[in-house]
């Protein structure tokens, strides 16, 4: 078969090889020139590119099946494999283990298999339009020709608007938080800072959250989100504002103390973040185009500070490749059969995501739990600082190894946990409106000679993925 692949991220590129190494003949796409060299490539268009990620067993393990190349090349490179439970998996690594990795990192890994790969044709272009006859795909049309297939796969991402005219917009909910991150590598023979999680660390605030995710070769990055409505943040982006800040609290004062890290990044804006989520079909619910299969941040993308996004577009990917293997010839009903299984296995978190972004904010905007309501699922998961017994199922939702729905079972007794009045405990540090004075008397006396620090090369103005 023909297959066309729009877009060389991870979701673009996996697909192109596994395609390719069960007989398709793959044009993959892509308008991105590649990395420069080992440190630097310059990805325009992909906001999220250099901020911090981390990658759950489920993006891992599709890698691992499709590209093992790739993956050891990135455990040659430094990246470190993870067990479930967060600890090295050492030499022989178990399947179910993520990767604490840059972003970067893993996409050139990929890329550089794929351009290896003999079943894959990569084009340089930007793709405009689907193309089709006689009620179904033929390809995609370049701004300077076209490429022909009997299979296209949109995977263009978050801001593409490749044949949106296919289908409805879907639902878009703005996140209602803003980030702000740097890259570090720890100096010669350092050890991390504190380790508190999995990817690494995490401090909820009053009014904020700050998060440290380990990556490769002793890089990683830090993080600090907060309400986007709230501006008075926003002058973090300045390189004396971030300074401060990262001085002022705790946490990041200890990773990026000088005597154990130093950046290898400018201070990194990211944009507004939305929760997305859209499905195959037409406004009718039929098949808009047979042959035209959307999969990735084209379909779902999620509050990056859970580090769904990667998982939840190489589990897409895992499906489709699982329907052609079982002889999905039919495109219309391949076409279906993806939409079905995302509408059962991806849109949960989507919703999960609009429920506790929700609830986060009302809550930094000062608003009280209510334990008469059903707990939304953050607050689930912190109940188990004080009833651990829970973790028999919030870790499997943790894992995403369980649907968000599968928390209710535990809903009574979080409500009885907040009903008693405790709540999720603050972080030492800074609250919102005290860190806000730091950075606003940073950013104003380096106003005068301090310009914003750059955004990095992909960014036009998010995080665990």
């Amino acid at each position: 078969m023909d297959t066309v692949v729009v877009g060389a991220g991870p979701t673009g590129l996996v697909s192109a090889v596994a395609l390719a190494r069960r007989g398709h003949r793959v044009s993959l796409v892509d308008n991105d020139p590649g990395p420069g060299d080992a440190e630097h490539w310059s990805r325009r268009g992909v906001m999220q590119f250099h901020h911090p990620h981390g990658f759950r067993p489920q993006a891992i393990d599709v890698i691992r099946a499709e590209m093992p190349e790739a993956f050891d090349a990135l455990l040659a490179h430094g990246a470190v494999a993870f067990a479930p439970d967060g600890v090295p998996a050492g030499d022989e690594v178990p399947p179910g283990s993520g990767l604490r990795c840059r972003r970067m990192v893993v996409e050139r890994e990929l890329r550089r298999v794929a351009e290896d790969e003999p079943g894959v044709t990569r084009i340089r272009g930007r793709a405009d339009a689907v193309l089709g006859a006689r009620g179904r795909a033929t390809g995609v049309r370049l701004r300077d020709g076209s490429v022909e297939g009997d299979l296209v796969l949109v995977a263009t991402g978050r801001t593409a608007s490749l044949a949106d005219d296919l289908r409805p917009s879907g639902d878009s909910v703005d996140c209602g938080l803003a980030y702000v991150s740097r890259q570090y590598r720890l100096q010669p023979g350092a050890e991390p800072g504190p380790i508190t999680s999995v990817i690494g660390a995490v401090a909820e605030h009053a009014g904020y959250i700050v998060i440290v995710f380990r990556h490769d070769a002793g890089t990683f990055s830090t993080l600090i989100a907060r309400p986007s409505a709230d501006r008075r943040l926003a002058a973090l982006r300045h390189e004396a504002a971030w300074t401060a800040a990262a001085t002022a609290i705790p946490l990041l004062a200890t990773w990026t103390d000088p005597a154990r890290a130093a950046p290898i990044s400018p201070v990194l804006p990211g944009g507004r973040l939305h929760n997305t989520y859209r499905g195959q079909l037409d406004a009718r619910g039929r098949v808009p185009l047979p042959g035209v299969v959307f999969v990735g941040d084209s379909v779902c993308t999620t509050n990056p500070t859970a580090g769904r996004g990667v998982s939840t577009s190489l589990m897409q990917v895992e499906h489709l490749l699982a329907l052609l293997d079982d002889g999905g010839s039919d495109p219309e009903g391949l076409t279906l059969a993806q939409d079905a299984w995302c509408g059962d296995h991806i849109r949960p978190w989507f919703l999960d995501h609009l429920a506790t972004d929700a609830a986060q904010t009302a809550r930094w905007a000062g608003e009280d739990v209510d334990p008469a309501r059903p707990p939304t699922s953050d607050l689930v998961v912190s109940a188990t600082a004080v009833d651990p017994s829970l973790m028999a199922v919030v870790g499997p939702y943790l894992a995403m190894r369980a649907l968000p729905d599968s928390l209710t079972a535990v809903h009574p007794r979080v409500q009885e946990i907040y009903a008693s009045g405790w709540r999720p405990p603050v972080a030492a540090g800074p609250s919102v409106d005290e860190l806000a004075g730091i950075v606003g008397a940073a950013a104003g006396a380096a106003a005068p000679d301090v310009p914003a620090a750059p955004a990095a090369p992909d960014t036009p103005a998010r995080a665990l993925a």
